[in-house]
């Protein structure tokens, strides 16, 4: 199908979204309970004594502030949207597989290599939203940041949906600055280091562009 032919992007994000709605509702909140499972049991119980990350000098140039917590969060909404936009169970199912084995890989890391960031010096009780999450998530599966990775894992498959569906420029845009908001949050909220970070790019790059490479396959990108 041409251009010309598609429908216009947005009648095609709301026939993306009408797509099997209650699988990917149920699998999207299974699929987040099990990690918050799996996550917070690694957090507990790691294998050994957790290494304390180091900090270098890009982390000064990132200050401190509560301002980046609403991007901090957005995430679970934000990785949510590509299996919601997805339109074929073969390709929602690549997209589960992949996602799930980046998750079970930092995990593995996290329980054999468990890490930590350093004190921040921060009083947490100024910052009654960021108390939450201090005493939720403690500070720990620090390396490479997970939440960095499925960021990343989640702007290139979005960016292939916008492809697909021919979206103007300005949503891939706003995409990519969604994506970096949040790599940008896990170190303003002092939940990571710029080493963190990194690693986390790395990891999502490495599941993700394999990933879509496995989903398209002989099939035009257009189909995913």
């Amino acid at each position: 199908m041409s251009a010309s032919e598609r429908p216009h992007w947005t009648r095609q994000i709301v026939a993306r979204l009408l797509y099997l709605v209650p699988l990917k509702a149920f699998g999207t909140m299974a699929f987040m309970a099990l990690f918050f499972w799996g996550y917070f049991g690694v957090l507990r119980f790691p294998l050994a004594p957790a290494t304390v990350m180091p900090q270098i000098a890009a982390d000064a140039w990132i200050p401190f502030t509560p301002l980046a917590f609403p991007a901090y969060v957005s995430l679970w909404v934000y990785a949510s949207l590509p299996p919601a936009l997805l339109r074929e169970f073969r390709t929602l199912a690549l997209f589960g597989v992949w996602i799930a084995a980046m998750c079970l890989f930092c995990l593995g890391l996290f329980w054999l290599f468990p890490t930590a960031v350093p004190p921040s010096g921060i009083d947490w009780s100024l910052y009654p939203e960021m108390a939450v999450i201090k005493t939720v998530d403690t500070g720990g599966n620090a390396c490479p940041s997970l939440h960095v990775a499925a960021a990343v894992f989640t702007a290139l498959w979005l960016d292939r949906i916008c492809l697909a569906i021919g979206s103007p420029a300005w949503l891939r845009w706003l995409n990519a600055l969604q994506c970096l908001a949040i790599l940008w949050s896990t170190v303003a909220t002092r939940q990571h280091v710029v080493l963190d970070v990194v690693a986390g790019l790395v990891v999502g790059l490495a599941f993700a562009l394999p990933a879509l490479r496995h989903a398209t396959g002989s099939l035009r990108a257009e189909r995913i």
